[in-house]
């Protein structure tokens, strides 16, 4: 692994023993049955508990609710060291840091003391249902809804593209509470995988992340009680959502990085070995002008993410930053994985080698959790309203 290209002060030296923690977890219980899981489709539930054992998942839980306590920071050594070895089959990432924050900062008491102990230990295993079949980006155009049935609520719909689908415990529900298509009629609620009317589609195959099951989920009269809605009161879903996202989309960028660095470390250990026309790979002009571009993008993306981390832990990280990270970090991961595996050729275009895996993996960096084209989007009009340009938007 490289020496870290920037110094990186944000980190202390509880930090980088949990660091050192990570690490030997993922080389003793996660590296040696990933090609296993690969396989399969999915990750065993026992990797789940060791990890939550290592104090890996949800480690920004508070400690009455079972939780560390920690800052930040020790999410993003696990979202970096997972993604550095390109270890894509677990779901902490989307468990702890794209899923829980929800009950952590939104959920009342009951659905805290009941499920955050769990999600900390691995006990219970948490996805986040957004996407529909017809609603991806324009989540205020979502279907499943959730009426009120004395004091329960009557939940049906469809979501699509959720992590954690097969192995998931409890998900996190996005659905209309109203008819209109406002910001003002979702509602986020706890919907656990026991209940009647609840079911799940098959393993979706993927052309990376093959280990990361991925699911339709039906909802189909699934009946829950009104103490399982997140918030207060109705209505409070969209709001929610974008209070979440910037959070997620930093954790992304954290992870593009991270997957960056792997891809090259690959990369020189490949240019190490391999010789072409009698000299050896690295003594190529253009190999090193191709890897002086990487190196110079990771750079820039670990100074992005790291004063992006600083701005988090201070309260500072506005949607549009966030925004911009993931835009920019997806689109230099891509760049990355796309330059490294041409300096491996045709070797590169085989599975049996991480950079192919690195390859295929990358790409949906730019559409989940927010397209490309939706961070544009995102961004732009806030660079508009900021200077009181009054556009058009489609």
């Amino acid at each position: 692994m490289l020496k870290d290209p920037v110094q990186r002060d944000l980190f202390s030296d509880e930090h980088n023993l949990f660091r050192a923690q990570v690490i030997k977890f993922i080389e003793t219980e996660v590296l040696p049955y990933h090609n296993d899981w690969d396989e399969k489709g999915v990750v065993t539930r026992e990797v789940w508990k060791k990890a939550g054992e290592a104090g890996m998942l949800c480690p920004t839980v508070l400690e009455k609710y079972g939780g560390a306590g920690a800052d930040f920071l020790f999410s993003a050594i696990v979202i970096e060291e997972m993604g550095r070895v390109g270890a894509s089959g677990p779901g902490f990432n989307i468990h702890s840091e794209m899923a829980a924050p929800y009950v952590s900062e939104f959920g009342n008491e009951e659905q805290k003391h009941s499920w955050l102990p769990k999600f900390v230990t691995g006990e219970a295993i948490l996805g986040i249902a957004m996407s529909e079949p017809e609603a991806g980006s324009d989540l205020k155009r979502i279907q499943t809804s959730a009426t009120k049935n004395g004091n329960d609520y009557i939940i049906n719909g469809q979501k699509v593209f959720i992590s954690n689908g097969q192995i998931g415990d409890v998900f996190i529900v996005a659905a209309k509470t109203q008819k209109d298509v406002s910001s003002k009629n979702m509602s986020l609620f706890l919907i656990e995988g026991t209940r009647e009317g609840f079911s799940r589609g098959q393993n979706l195959k993927k052309i990376g992340a093959k280990a990361q099951d991925t699911s339709e989920l039906f909802f189909d009269n699934v009946r829950i009680p009104e103490k399982n809605l997140i918030g207060p009161s109705e209505g409070q879903g969209f709001k929610q959502l974008m209070h979440g996202l910037a959070r997620e989309r930093l954790a992304i960028a954290i992870g593009c990085v991270a997957k960056a660095e792997g891809a090259l470390d690959n990369t020189l250990d490949y240019i190490r070995e391999r010789e072409i026309f009698g000299k050896k790979l690295y003594d190529f002009q253009n190999t090193q002008f191709k890897l002086a571009e990487v190196r110079s993008d990771i750079i820039v993306g670990r100074c992005l993410v790291d004063q992006l981390m600083s701005q988090y832990l201070s309260n500072h990280l506005h949607l549009d930053t966030a925004a911009s990270a993931k835009l920019w970090t997806s689109e230099m991961l891509g760049r990355t994985v796309d330059t490294c595996l041409q300096i491996f050729g045709g070797w590169g275009y085989m599975w049996e080698y991480p950079i192919a895996k690195a390859y295929a993996e990358a790409r949906v960096e730019r559409i989940a959790g927010g397209s490309s084209e939706v961070m544009k989007s995102i961004i732009i009009k806030s660079l508009f309203k900021d200077l009181g340009i009054n556009a058009e938007f489609n």
